[in-house]
């Protein structure tokens, strides 16, 4: 089986992908109910007993939501850092009100690549407004996938673990304008367009324009704002972006959506 990418949600409600390789599977993150997860995989042809282990990209409730539950099901190791795992304990609940921690846990550093089955795993530091909040590439059978979402902007060293990818996924979260002029307090509205917040679809446009190097087979953009952006205006702008460079136009380009699951991505 060659690698695989299934976004089964993406969005500020919970998001969850399956990144699979010829012997591995993975979740990265579990924002999602245990219910709602289990389905979608389902409806995706994936079997939850075929899940080696789930990773965390940081500790907000959209992509933490179902991971005590979820892992417990499963019966996987959770790979998350020290820091995440703090503040997931502080603010992590059972149905009862209890406090809960993670049995199977390992923890990991951003900058030092790990492996899990035949999928080596890279997390590289992102600018959220989190504890300590990571994108991940995977290489595995040859090929190289980036899941990159919930930054504010593209530092250096994003843009240089973001080379060379097979399948992309990044976030083009918001319309600068549908933002502003949005129902959202200004308070969020700062946070939202702030350099540790998420990256408009304007960001993600110069980024495609300026220093992407348009390796990727599929492009997939995530994170997309229900309430300010629009699928075909984030869609426009990213493929007036890709269009302007002739050598950028062989990359397919998907939307990953908050409430079905995107059918699996092959390479």
């Amino acid at each position: 089986m060659a690698v695989s990418v299934t976004v089964l949600a993406s969005g500020s409600k919970g998001n969850c992908t399956v990144i699979a390789s010829s012997r591995t599977r993975l979740l990265v993150d579990a924002g999602l109910s245990c219910r709602e997860t289990l389905r979608r995989m389902t409806l995706c042809g994936e079997e939850a007993h075929s899940i080696d282990a789930i990773l965390v990209t940081h500790e907000h409730s959209d992509h933490i939501g179902g991971l005590h539950v979820l892992a417990k099901r499963l019966k996987v190791p959770v790979y998350i850092t020290a820091p995440t795992y703090h503040a997931y304990q502080k603010s992590a609940r059972d149905s009862a009100g209890n406090r809960v921690s993670l049995l199977r846990r390992e923890h990991f550093c951003s900058g030092t690549a790990f492996q899990i089955g035949d999928i080596t795993v890279m997390p590289f530091t992102i600018p959220h407004d989190a504890v300590d909040p990571v994108g991940f590439t995977f290489r595995a059978d040859g090929s190289k996938v980036g899941v990159c979402t919930d930054l504010g902007h593209l530092p250096v060293n994003v843009r240089y673990h973001l080379r060379g990818c097979h399948v992309l996924m990044i976030e083009s979260n918001h319309d600068l304008e549908q933002l502003r002029n949005g129902p959202y307090p200004w308070s969020v509205k700062q946070r939202v367009m702030s350099r540790v917040g998420h990256l408009s679809n304007d960001a993600l446009a110069d980024f495609l324009t300026k220093d992407y190097d348009g390796a990727a087979e599929f492009l997939i953009l995530a994170h997309l704002s229900e309430q300010n952006n629009h699928p075909d205006v984030a869609r426009m702008t990213a493929e007036r972006a890709l269009g302007g460079q002739r050598s950028l136009l062989h990359n397919r380009l998907l939307l990953a959506a908050q409430h079905e699951p995107l059918p699996a991505v092959r390479l």
